[in-house]
């Protein structure tokens, strides 16, 4: 049954599109043109998008949870709270972030992802981001530190194997010893490698970048310190074209010059906003739990007892809002760094991350407030009351 969205203003990664209508049948997007041109009587249902801009729904590549529910729960229900606020928020589809633990909750929470059912009415979970645990205890940020350990051979081709091909991004110190032999295993298994919680030199980091990595995580946090002397890898993350940078950009995590910075070294192109949102997100300020740590979130922002930051309460509405409202980047580059930038990151472009002839119908009707209305997944149209 093709769906007619007409009535918007269509953002692609490349311009916005006005007075043009887009094609939905069987999930899939398989027309984008001038609305005039569309034979009205060919589609079964029209939706009007009230002059609303038409966006890709966002992927968040990098969360822990939300809604009172974390991912290392490992419970269905767990899944399916965590899926629904995403939607509510404009994620279309995500990844689950393991956080360092043992080795055996590890495993139980990979092993839940892969068994999970994605339903129709929720954000769809594409597999695991696992964080840890092959990390510096220097900058260990909100990792367990009794659960770091040294790159092993051995357990990582066993997470992967338990993964069942789900596993889509694993985040790492490059400079730790055995991590470069890692990464060069887990890019031979098309498995996505990130640097981070990392204390590394510039060279330690190059060296991580040559052998496979693609991707700082949540750059600027748990990472060794800038200096004009030793870049480090924030040094190496921002001048390798090779690398995509996380960003958290919920004005806690990162002073706004900070995100400029990215921004004008890296291009709108390898930027990718991400949540690193905990349990709490979603919720009042009060006491939480991250990785088995208490959490204390107070105005916002989410703090060990130590006054680490631990995650965030962001979603990626919020991040896109700030961008377009308190940055001033243009919605189209602040929509693809949530849509497209993740998808590439992942190797999940081809069929998400933008609206395009044969991608999956996974689209916002949201406007310029970012207020979203409307989530649509796979075609499957899902209104919002925010």
């Amino acid at each position: 049954m093709k769906t007619l969205i007409k009535n918007v203003s269509i953002i692609t990664p490349y311009d916005i599109l006005y007075g043009y209508g887009v094609v939905i049948d069987n999930g899939k997007i398989v027309r984008l043109d001038k609305e005039e041109k569309i034979d009205k009587e060919s589609v079964a249902n029209i939706i009007d998008g009230e002059g609303k801009y038409l966006t890709p729904g966002f992927i968040d590549i990098h969360n822990h949870g939300n809604s009172g529910y974390d991912i290392m729960d490992s419970t269905e229900e767990a899944l399916d709270s965590m899926a629904e606020f995403h939607l509510k928020n404009g994620v279309t589809s995500f990844l689950g972030t393991v956080i360092t633990s043992s080795y055996k909750n590890m495993i139980k929470a990979s092993e839940n992802i892969v068994r999970y059912n994605n339903k129709e009415d929720k954000s769809q979970l594409l597999g695991i981001h696992l964080e840890g645990p092959f990390f510096s205890l220097d900058k260990k940020g909100a990792q367990p530190a009794e659960y770091i350990r040294t790159p092993d051979m051995d357990d990582m081709r066993k997470m992967v194997e338990s993964s069942q091909g789900k596993l889509k991004m694993v985040s790492l110190a490059p400079e730790t010893s055995g991590a470069l032999e890692v990464i060069s295993y887990l890019v031979s298994e098309g498995i996505t490698v990130a640097m981070a919680h990392s204390n590394g030199t510039f060279e330690e980091a190059k060296a991580g970048i040559d052998y496979g990595v693609t991707v700082a995580t949540h750059l600027y946090n748990g990472m060794r310190n800038f200096s004009h002397r030793e870049p480090g890898i924030i040094g190496a993350s921002l001048t390798d074209d090779r690398v995509y940078c996380e960003l958290i950009y919920d004005r806690i995590h990162l002073h706004d010059a900070a995100v400029k910075m990215a921004i004008k070294m890296k291009g709108i192109e390898k930027i990718i906003l991400v949540s690193d949102a905990m349990r709490a997100a979603g919720l009042e300020d009060g006491d939480y739990e991250l990785g088995g740590q208490k959490v204390i979130v107070k105005d916002g922002a989410a703090r060990l007892v130590n006054g680490s930051l631990a995650g965030s309460t962001l979603n990626l509405r919020d991040a896109v809002y700030n961008m377009v409202h308190k940055l001033h980047i243009p919605i189209q580059d602040a929509i693809r760094i949530a849509s497209l930038s993740p998808a590439e990151a992942i190797g999940v472009d081809k069929y998400k991350g933008s609206i395009e002839i044969g991608k999956d119908a996974d689209l916002l009707l949201l406007d310029e407030g970012i207020n979203i209305a409307a989530s649509i997944v796979g075609g499957n149209l899902i209104w919002i009351k925010r």
